[in-house]
């Protein structure tokens, strides 16, 4: 199997389950920014331990999921399984879980955080924005094109925040290795 097949040369992309749309229309914008987030978790999980990077492999498959339903056009959406190709209401219940275990073990921050503290902490945030501009997207295409009743728009939203959350675990540290303030008087 070669990987090229000529298919898009036209400046088209075949959908899931059939049919082809304009490279840049708002689907495959939409979808190919979750691909974008998808391979930024990869770097991330790169950098981390084993039992972490098993949890961010584990929202990499669930981005797949995502881009699975953005890339199915209207007519075939009823072939699309919950968990699978579908996002589902449980998936994000899981990450608000997440989002709240982990801020137990590692309370947040009450200023601005600047990235950057390691490599791991930092690929989370380039991931979490990353994240945040598919959701954009998702958001264009649902006012531009329309989009059945889907937990896209509230799954990466609760991704996002989880990432963020996942960054500061990383780098608890944060505020320790700020220098001091110096203050007048």
């Amino acid at each position: 199997m070669k990987i090229y097949t000529k298919k898009g040369d036209d400046g088209s992309t075949g959908l899931f389950f059939g049919g082809r749309v304009p490279k840049d229309a708002a689907g495959p914008e939409a979808y190919g920014t979750v691909d974008e987030a998808v391979s930024a978790l990869g770097v991330a999980r790169a950098l981390a331990g084993e039992e972490f990077a098993a949890r961010i492999l584990e929202l990499q498959r669930a981005l797949f999921v995502v881009g699975a339903e953005l890339a199915t056009a209207p007519e075939n959406r009823a072939k699309l399984e919950p968990g699978v190709s579908l996002v589902t209401p449980e998936m994000v219940v899981r990450l608000e879980a997440d989002i709240d275990a982990t801020v137990a073990m590692h309370p947040l921050p009450e200023e601005f955080v600047v990235p950057g503290e390691n490599p791991l902490a930092a690929a989370l945030d380039v991931a979490r924005t990353t994240v945040r501009r598919a959701e954009r997207r998702v958001v264009t295409l649902v006012r531009e094109v329309g989009l059945p009743p889907s937990q896209v728009v509230p799954f990466l939203n609760r991704l996002a925040d989880h990432l963020y959350v996942l960054a500061r675990s990383v780098a608890p540290a944060w505020s320790a290795s700020r220098p001091e303030r110096k203050t007048n008087g």
